[in-house]
C-alpha cells in the first residue's frame, strides 16, 4: 500500500467518544481459533510481507486457523513469494489463489519477485517452495467458493490488505458444482466481517470530492472497492492509510532480530523493496492485529454508517445508525500500544528457528 504521491495527510485521528472498543466484530478470544482468509496485493509494498509474518505466528500460536491465501497482484512473484513464506514457516499446505483479469500494478516495485529469483550457493533457489503453481494454485474466486462452502456458517473472517478485484469477483459468482448459492449468498451464510486496508477519512467533511485522498488500494480498482463497499454483505471494519502512516515499524527491529534466523524471507522483502535502513508505515499490518486481537487496548471505532467511494478512488464515511460499515482509528497512547505490539511479535523468529 502506498499513497497517491500529490496529497500528504499527516496526524493522528481523535478519539470516537460514542463509539465502544466492545463493537469489534473479531472473535472472543474464549472461542476456537479464528478461521482466516488472507487477501494481499503481495509484492507492491513491504507491509503484506509482514502483515502474513504476523498470521503465519498467530497460526503457529493456535489464535487462528489460516485457511487461505489469495494474491490479487497479477505477477508470478507473488504467489511464490506467498509459497515461499509459508514453506520456510513450516505450513506449504495453506492453499493459495490467484487473481484473474488483475487490476495492472506492474509498475510497482515487486520485491516478491526479487526475493523468488535470489539463488543459494549451489544455484538453487535461496527460499524452497511447495507448490506446482501451474496445479495447486488456483484461481482465487474457486479458492474462496471451496474455503467458504466447507465452514460453518458465519464463521471466516476475511482480511483484505490489497485490491478488492477478487472479493468484487466473488460477489459475483454464480451457483457452480461447489456450491449451489451465489457468491453474494455464499459471502452472507459463511462470512462473519471483512477488515480491510482501504481508504483515507482524514479529510473525511471535505464536501468537495476533488480535495479527497484517494488511496492506492481502492485506486488500482475502483470499480472493486465501489462494488464491494457498496454491496458487501457482512460488517466491514477498515483501518484507513492515515492510522497505519503515522505507526512506522522500525528498520532497527527488522536488522537486528532476524539475523538469527538469516537467511529468510521477510528480511531480504524488507532490503529488497527499499534501501536500507528505513522505517515503514504499518497500513496492513494494523488491519491484521484488529481482525485477531479487537480493538482493545489498540483501536477505537468509528460510529456505524456505510462508506462511499467516488469515480477518482476517494472514500467518505456517511455515519448511519444501522450501518454495517466502521473504521479505525487511535490516540497516541494506543498507537504505542499497537507500535509495542508489532515490535514485539513481528521480528521474532518461528518456533522451528528459535534455537538457531
Amino acid at each position: 500500500m502506498k499513497i497517491i504521491g500529490f496529497v500528504l495527510v499527516v496526524g493522528v485521528l481523535a478519539l470516537c467518544a460514542s463509539c465502544s472498543n466492545k463493537q469489534a466484530v473479531v472473535a472472543d478470544k474464549a472461542q476456537e481459533p479464528m478461521k482466516i482468509i488472507f487477501e494481499t496485493d503481495m509484492g507492491n509494498d513491504v507491509d503484506d510481507a509482514l502483515a502474513m509474518d504476523m498470521l503465519l505466528k498467530y497460526a503457529e500460536e493456535g489464535k487462528i486457523d489460516l485457511l487461505g491465501i489469495s494474491t490479487n497482484k497479477r505477477n508470478e512473484g507473488s504467489v511464490e513469494y506467498i509459497d515461499a513464506l509459508t514453506t520456510w514457516y513450516g505450513v506449504p499446505g495453506i492453499p493459495i489463489g490467484r487473481v484473474v483479469d488483475g487490476a495492472p500494478c506492474d509498475d510497482a516495485v515487486n520485491y516478491a519477485l526479487e526475493v523468488v529469483k535470489m539463488k543459494d550457493a549451489d544455484g538453487k533457489p535461496l527460499f524452497a517452495r511447495s507448490h506446482d503453481t501451474d496445479g495447486f494454485v488456483v484461481p482465487s474466486v474457486e479458492m474462496y467458493r471451496k474455503l467458504l462452502s466447507a465452514q460453518p456458517d458465519s464463521s471466516v473472517t476475511i482480511v483484505s490488505v490489497g485490491f478488492s478485484t477478487n472479493l468484487a469477483q466473488l460477489l459475483d459468482s454464480e451457483a457452480d458444482d461447489i456450491s449451489p448459492l451465489p457468491g453474494r449468498d455464499l459471502v452472507s451464510r459463511k462470512v462473519k466481517a471483512l477488515v480491510t486496508m482501504a481508504g483515507c477519512f482524514s479529510n473525511n467533511e471535505e464536501a468537495d470530492s476533488l480535495k479527497r485522498m484517494p488511496e492506492y488500494n481502492v485506486v488500482r480498482d475502483i470499480d472493486a472497492a465501489r462494488k464491494v463497499f457498496a454491496d458487501w454483505p457482512t460488517p466491514i471494519v477498515t483501518s484507513p492509510w492515515e492510522l497505519g502512516n503515522y505507526i512506522c515499524f522500525p528498520a532497527s527491529e527488522i536488522e537486528n532480530d532476524f539475523t538469527r534466523a538469516m537467511p529468510n524471507p521477510v528480511t531480504e522483502a524488507y532490503k529488497a523493496y527499499l534501501p536500507m535502513p528505513y522505517d515503514r508505515p504499518t497500513w496492513d499490518l494494523t488491519s491484521v492485529l484488529y481482525a485477531v486481537e479487537g480493538a482493545d487496548g489498540y483501536f477505537t471505532l468509528s460510529e456505524p454508517g456505510d462508506i462511499e467511494v467516488d469515480l477518482r478512488g476517494g472514500t467518505r464515511f456517511i455515519p448511519r445508525a444501522d450501518g454495517t460499515r466502521r473504521y479505525l482509528m487511535s490516540d497516541s497512547v494506543q498507537s504505542a500500544n499497537i507500535l509495542n505490539r508489532f515490535v514485539e511479535m513481528v521480528p521474532s523468529v518461528p518456533a522451528k528457528y528459535a534455537s538457531r
